[in-house]
């Protein structure tokens, strides 16, 4: 990246953050102006048009920025090559992190358009956060069987499904606020579902 595509790429990020900053105010997306964007970014409003397109387009960059904050945290702890247990409380703990972040009507918003229905069934965003979610994951569980921490008749297939099965349970508006404080609670009860049992029943006595 050259010096120019990095000062535009350092522009746009200022523009995704203060959109970011103004969709998760109790202000919301609906009474969202570009002229707003504009002062609070320190862009003009016609450069942004210039990066963006329109308003729709840059409210979209902003939940995929989200999410890419989110890999790029994920991927960070994986690759300090820590033990099974202390990746996996780490990682529980930056999703409900990011999540208590995030205002009720924030998250909706994004969830409505991941969610929102195309040709494909699903958005093509979501289809590719889901995929390098779960591949991050079935690496975590892999280094989780090396270490003897995840019981070795449970398939990658599995494995994936039931972490899904958890993640979508937490990311519920309903509970992930409430679940801050018990995320060590969450993680050991994830980790006794996945361990092998011992000779005297269970790995987790």
């Amino acid at each position: 990246m050259n010096g120019f595509e990095k000062r535009t790429q350092e522009k746009k990020n200022q523009v995704l953050e203060a959109t970011f900053n103004l969709m998760n105010s109790d202000a919301g997306i609906e009474k969202l102006t570009m002229d707003e964007i504009a002062e609070q970014s320190n862009v003009g409003k016609t450069t942004i048009f210039k990066y963006f397109g329109s308003k729709e387009n840059l409210i979209h960059e902003v939940f995929k920025y989200f999410l890419n904050k989110m890999g790029d945290t994920a991927r960070g702890i994986m690759a300090e090559n820590k033990p099974f247990e202390e990746t996996l409380i780490a990682m529980s703990q930056t999703k409900i992190h990011y999540l208590d972040k995030i205002k009720k009507e924030f998250y909706l918003e994004m969830m409505d358009y991941f969610t929102r229905k195309g040709d494909d069934g699903l958005s093509l965003m979501m289809q590719e956060y889901a995929k390098e979610s779960f591949n991050i994951m079935l690496d975590l569980f892999h280094r989780g069987r090396k270490e003897g921490k995840v019981d070795l008749k449970y398939s990658d297939e599995f494995l994936l499904i039931y972490f899904q099965a958890l993640v979508e349970g937490i990311s519920s508006p309903h509970i992930y606020g409430r679940i801050v404080p018990y995320t060590a609670h969450w993680t050991e009860m994830l980790m006794k579902g996945i361990a092998p049992d011992s000779p005297s029943g269970s790995a987790y006595k």
